[in-house]
């Protein structure tokens, strides 16, 4: 059988009229790629310099690998007139702004409706699932893994193909002034906004400047965009009103206010589900989501509010909620067979704040064990709270107590405020690093345990992921499915 032939997302001479050039060569581009790792053929390959690699020192291997042209700012060497490569070559001032032409020039062509996504937490779940549903009612583009930064976005938007009818795209953030020109390019139809939080709370003065930053994912609204906001948050009044100084047509709200219009009116979880009843606009619905946890519910209220605003049909969004997925390091589920049975592991280990972990360590409360079972969490620092960050990690001790844990293991320098907290019939253990953690946590697991794994990524709590698995494997036994995350 064939493989399905990939779609032209770019021919020489568009790329010519993005950029303002004139090109040497004919050719057309199934693909975008600025990793020469990871080029496929017919790709177009943006030579990026960033702060640890120049991608111009691997122009040649991507076109070797099968790119069809590279854009660059400078001379990449290893080229030679008759090597017939350097013809393929399109030199540009910056190869950043040529991306970004690139994929406002994508975004002009293009008839789709878009969607931006930003929050303190959740965004990339909530993405996720936009994903998920639209891709059911129309050709779907949107944002892969976390390319959400000044790279992400245009990456994303250049790769969209022009036939696209809905776009969702990522807008991520850590300074002020990060998502205003991301969402100049994006020109979104609809923006969401998650949630607010004091989430990289050292690089920002308070959670009111927080939330100013967020609000410029409004930048790029049209006159009949629409935003979508969480009522329930604190800082829903200035988002409301930035998004209406911005040119926002419509506010269309989420949460489990009354006066929400996707209002969440119950979230009952199991240990790999959660039933909803919910109103919008006033009318009564009931569904089930694929994963536990109230924030995931929550955040299924703000994507059907995003449906209704691109014209999708909410109803047909809603029956697919039961079959929503996660991603590696938001929740992936595994079923771990080791001596005398099997264990639960959730892995949580991508990212962490402080509002992300209680819902992690709530949702995980929530869950059923059978046997002799415990209920297990292996927490890594989380990362770039400043000042705050020493009382962040001692307030957990509210929510694990609260939520009936069993035990916690604890790495990092800020993971010893809430150790020293914790009563003696909770301490797991206690290490300087998730390396040096991972050893215990392994050889604490019993048959019937469920054991949830979250911190920052610069905490590397994947290791010890890695080495609960590899646990499994020696055994033979390790099934996965996404159950939670965020």
């Amino acid at each position: 059988m064939n493989a399905k032939k990939k779609p032209v997302i770019w021919t020489a001479q568009e790329v010519a009229d993005a950029l303002g050039l004139a090109m040497k060569t004919s050719w057309s581009a199934t693909g975008v790629s600025i990793d020469s790792r990871s080029v496929a053929v017919g790709d177009l390959f943006i030579a990026i310099t960033g702060p640890a690699h120049d991608g111009h020192r691997f122009v040649v291997e991507a076109l070797e690998k099968g790119a069809v042209g590279a854009i660059i700012h400078c001379d990449p060497g290893q080229l030679t007139e008759d090597s017939g490569l350097a013809d393929r070559m399109i030199e540009v001032a910056d190869t950043l702004v040529g991306m970004q032409q690139l994929a406002a020039h994508a975004r002009e062509r293009s008839a789709a409706r878009i969607i931006a996504v930003t929050g303190s937490v959740g965004k990339t779940g909530s993405k996720e699932i936009l994903k998920l549903l639209l891709s059911d009612q129309g050709r779907t583009a949107a944002t892969e893994g976390n390319l959400n930064n000044h790279w992400g976005l245009p990456l994303s938007l250049a790769r969209m193909p022009k036939d696209t009818e809905f776009g969702i795209f990522e807008m991520g953030m850590n300074h002020v002034g990060e998502i205003r020109p991301l969402s100049l390019i994006a020109s979104p139809d609809v923006s969401l906004i998650t949630t607010v939080e004091m989430v990289h709370s050292e690089f920002f003065d308070s959670v009111e400047q927080i939330a100013e930053s967020k609000a410029e994912i409004f930048a790029g609204f049209k006159s009949d965009s629409v935003a979508v906001l969480n009522i329930d948050n604190p800082m829903f009044d200035i988002l409301k009103t930035i998004a209406g100084r911005s040119g926002a047509q419509t506010v269309r709200t989420f949460g489990c206010h009354q006066d929400a219009d996707f209002r969440l009116i119950l979230a009952e979880s199991g240990n790999t589900h959660c039933r909803v009843q919910a109103n919008i606009h006033a009318r009564p619905v009931s569904f089930e989501i694929g994963m536990p946890g109230k924030h995931w519910a929550l955040n299924a209220m703000g994507v059907l509010a995003c449906i209704e605003a691109v014209g999708a049909n909410v109803e047909q969004a809603i029956a697919r909620l039961k079959d929503m997925h996660g991603l590696k390091g938001r929740g992936e589920f595994h079923e771990v067979k080791i001596d005398g049975g099997r264990f639960v592991l959730v892995d949580e280990s991508y990212n962490a704040s402080p509002i992300s972990m209680t819902a992690a360590i709530e949702t995980l409360g929530q869950m059923s064990v059978s046997g002799k079972g415990r209920r297990i969490v292996v927490l890594g620092d989380m990362l770039e709270l400043g000042d705050e960050a020493e009382k962040c990690h001692g307030n957990l001790i509210n929510p694990l107590l609260k939520s009936g844990i069993d035990l916690v293991f604890t790495a990092g320098q800020y993971m010893a405020r809430l150790w020293d907290a914790l009563p003696a019939d909770m301490r797991g253990g206690h290490a300087m690093t998730s390396q040096n953690l991972s050893p215990l946590v392994t050889s604490a697991v019993r048959p019937d345990d469920i054991v949830m794994v979250k911190g920052s990524l610069g905490s590397k709590t994947g290791m010890i992921v890695d080495d609960l698995l590899e646990a499994g494997h020696r055994n033979g036994r390790v099934e996965s499915k996404i159950v939670n995350g965020n």
